[in-house]
């Protein structure tokens, strides 16, 4: 089971907030001096000033969140930390998700962390088109407003789980070059047209992504900040963490 951090969080900050004005202003002026704190407001008290830094921090500053999925290689492994910058795109409502302040918009080649319209947890993929763009996606090639995408084959290798030949190739958004993966195998051509407050996300390891192909664009107000920088990666089980993959995205 996921738990909700923030929507954790945000109640914690609300409780102890509450208790801790409370006491002070109404409370401790009518308690006895000689009388011990009630422990619930001691905790408070206590608790109130860290939940309340975490809680901007998280929520408004920088959040950490760890990769999941194969999805994002060769640019991302399972088991890295990713540090997300939560102001780039606007300053949003913690849980809400309400756009407070416009600071800037999302661009092609970033690595963008968001909810997807058919789930409740972060994703993270890459912006591929953004409002007003129409992309077509034909024999694994991108085509954005009538434009091909640059490609340059880097090398291939066979995946030693499935055998399948996979080709690493360089791929260029506007100013933006990363590397992809991508089989040979088929796949139909689909075609989009980008509305207003939306985003086509696609992983880089194309053929094991789940992405806008499946469930759609994501929107603007399901946006979560932009990966920025590595700073952990841990295998999973019974592994100590490493700090050698560190580096800016």
């Amino acid at each position: 089971m996921d738990i909700d951090l923030p929507f954790y969080l945000f109640w914690g900050v609300v409780v102890t907030g509450a208790l801790t004005l409370a006491d002070q202003f109404y409370l401790r002026p009518r308690r006895d001096p000689e009388a011990n704190m009630p422990i619930v407001i001691e905790y408070s008290r206590s608790f109130f000033p860290i939940l309340l830094l975490v809680f901007v921090v998280r929520g408004f500053v920088i959040e950490p969140y760890q990769i999941p999925s194969e999805s994002m290689v060769p640019n991302l492994k399972v088991g890295n930390f990713i540090l997300v910058n939560k102001y780039e795109y606007g300053l949003r409502m913690p849980v809400f998700g309400t756009k407070l302040v416009s600071i800037g918009e999302p661009a092609r080649g970033d690595m963008m962390v968001f909810v997807p319209p058919h789930d409740e947890r972060y994703f993270i993929k890459r912006v591929i088109g953004i409002p007003g763009d129409r992309v077509k996606y034909q024999n694994k090639a991108l085509w954005i407003n009538g434009v091909r995408v640059s490609y340059k084959l880097l090398g291939e290798f066979r995946d030693g789980r499935t055998g399948v030949r996979v080709q690493e190739y360089s791929e260029l958004l506007g100013e933006q070059a990363h590397s992809i993966y991508r089989t040979t195998g088929f796949e139909p051509t689909q075609e989009w047209e980008i509305g207003p407050g939306q985003y086509l996300m696609m992983g880089d390891n194309r053929d094991n992504s789940a992405d806008s192909r499946a469930w759609g664009l994501a929107d603007e107000k399901n946006i979560v900040g932009r990966a920025v920088a590595v700073w952990m990666h841990k295998e999973p089980g019974w592994n100590w963490p490493t700090f050698i993959q560190n580096r800016w995205l």
